[in-house]
């Protein structure tokens, strides 16, 4: 044994902790100082760390003296286990006490001694620091869920359950009017920290909430409280804006973040306002500042003729209304998600959700593999779900979709919505896009169809995604956008299709 004084001692222990924090080292360490075998015993008996060649049988002999030692009717005691020498202290002050056990061939000096006590009392500190970690960790995961709990029932409009959900501790953004979504894209590894870092004492962060979203794992999801008076135009900042500032700042210092930014919206229209997020955050992606606040078209679904469209949307809905609920809900994620994302979204295998949209394809007698029947099911399902309007009935004999696209404010729509698609400066956009949709989404045959390089196809679908203000690549909501576009302004639209599936409005042989 190496004798050391008491501050050294002490020094080169603390050290030892500071390198790895593992009790196992910490009980090498003092075996090696006085020449022992040694051991961390918790209340119980069980041994929770040991040396290598500690004689752990010595510990089962030992169970009455331990049990003595762990509830506190004694504080240190030596015995012998045949022609070893065994020490035991007591750690802590509070029963039941773990126990410090070392073994050698002789009894410890009192420079020895003083070590595991040392050694002992350190343990102790950081079995509580580890089962601090671990109930933080477990507060972490908890306070998690439910900003996701939370956010979900926001994102169906309903205020009052996710302010139940919070019970006496409403985060602000609750009482907030109006909400912006900053959806943050963020490597998967950072989702973890920046939520923990910025979370107050409640588990929130500020006038926001930062959500995981489960179907991407590098994204960040934070609606944040709009503050009144704030509008497109303010140069206004108040508390509200905190978070809105650290997202900012965290884009301008991470080169690999991206930040995309919904106009402000009625709290009940957060599904909305995180719909906006989402196509700014794929403008920002492709953008030198990392960063863009959604300005682009309104929607088709509320310009759609109402008793007319929910008529033909009852109708294409009604042969998937009979399955089951898990199966509905899976579709209805599946047209817009791929199904890796849906499968983490509802907890289940992804192996299932390919069965779901099985039974779903069967009923509707449809492939969800073609990206126009599954725009067409997404539209069908999104006005099937709009809440009811006082007087507006469904029309009795349901029109075809392309009857609906031909009414004058959804061609106005298409027409504008196409517009940046067609100037001089983007002539070849148009062209590459609606061959794209064309072959499937499939950027590689639109490439040989169109006599260009798959890399080129990507980059005219990206800049078609920041003149847009769409995402095209990641989620299916812009593309469905812009498959209705193509078919509303096509001349062959105008024949209709009155199965209400989209007319076969693309050419094989688009050229440049």
């Amino acid at each position: 044994m190496r004798a050391l004084g008491s501050e050294q001692g002490l020094d080169e222990l603390l050290r030892v902790v500071q390198r790895s924090g593992r009790p196992e080292d910490v009980l090498v360490w003092l075996g090696q100082r006085t020449a022992t075998a040694a051991a961390w015993v918790c209340p119980g008996g069980r041994i929770a760390a040991a040396t290598d060649g500690f004689p752990r049988e010595a510990v089962e002999a030992l169970g009455e003296q331990l049990e003595r030692l762990a509830d506190g009717r004694l504080g240190a005691a030596t015995t012998r286990h045949g022609d070893l020498e065994v020490r035991l202290e007591a750690c802590g002050r509070h029963a039941p006490r773990p126990v410090l056990v070392t073994v050698g061939a002789a009894g410890l000096s009192r420079e020895a001694a003083a070590l595991g006590s040392r050694a002992g009392g350190l343990l102790r500190l950081l079995g509580e620091a580890h089962r601090a970690d671990h109930g933080a960790r477990g507060y972490e995961e908890k306070a998690r869920a439910l900003r996701f709990a939370v956010l979900t029932a926001l994102m169906t409009g309903d205020v009052t359950l996710a302010r139940r959900m919070t019970h006496r501790d409403v985060p602000p953004v609750l009482d907030a009017e109006r909400v912006r979504v900053h959806l943050l894209h963020c490597p998967p590894a950072d989702r973890d920290r920046l939520a923990s870092t910025f979370q107050d004492a409640s588990g929130h962060h500020g006038a926001g909430l930062m959500v995981h979203r489960p179907a991407f794992l590098d994204h960040l999801i934070c609606p944040i409280a709009e503050r009144d008076g704030d509008g497109e135009g303010s140069r206004g900042r108040g508390p509200d804006d905190r978070l809105a500032g650290v997202l900012r700042r965290l884009v301008r210092e991470n080169p690999g973040y991206a930040l995309g930014v919904s106009r402000p919206h009625p709290i009940a229209a957060t599904a909305t306002a995180y719909g906006e997020a989402v196509h700014a955050l794929a403008v920002a992606r492709n953008s030198p500042e990392r960063l863009a606040v959604y300005h682009g078209s309104p929607s088709l679904l509320p310009l759609l003729p109402r008793p007319a469209a929910l008529s033909w949307a009852r109708a294409h809905v009604e042969p998937l209304l009979s399955e089951a609920k898990i199966t509905q809900d899976a579709i209805r994620l599946a047209v817009a998600f791929p199904r890796a994302a849906v499968a983490r979204l509802l907890g289940i295998s992804r192996t299932t959700v390919t069965a779901h949209c099985g039974r779903a394809q069967r009923a509707l007698r449809a492939d969800l593999a073609d990206v126009r029947v599954r725009a067409v099911l997404d539209l069908a399902l999104a006005l099937n779900g709009l809440p009811p309007e006082p007087g507006v009935e469904a029309t009795p004999v349901p029109p075809s979709l392309g009857h609906l696209l031909r009414s004058a404010p959804a061609l106005e729509w298409a027409t504008g919505f196409l517009q940046p698609l067609g100037e001089a400066a983007h002539r070849d956009l148009h062209t590459t896009v609606r061959t794209w949709v064309g072959h499937n989404t499939d950027a590689q045959r639109a490439a040989e169809a169109l006599a260009l390089s798959r890399n080129t196809v990507r980059a005219r679908l990206r800049t078609a995604e920041r003149l847009l203000n769409r995402d095209l690549l990641t989620t299916g909501s812009g593309l469905h956008d812009v498959v209705h576009a193509l078919v509303a302004t096509d001349h062959r639209a105008h024949s209709g299709d009155e199965s209400g599936h989209c007319a076969p409005w693309f050419r094989r042989d688009d050229a440049p």
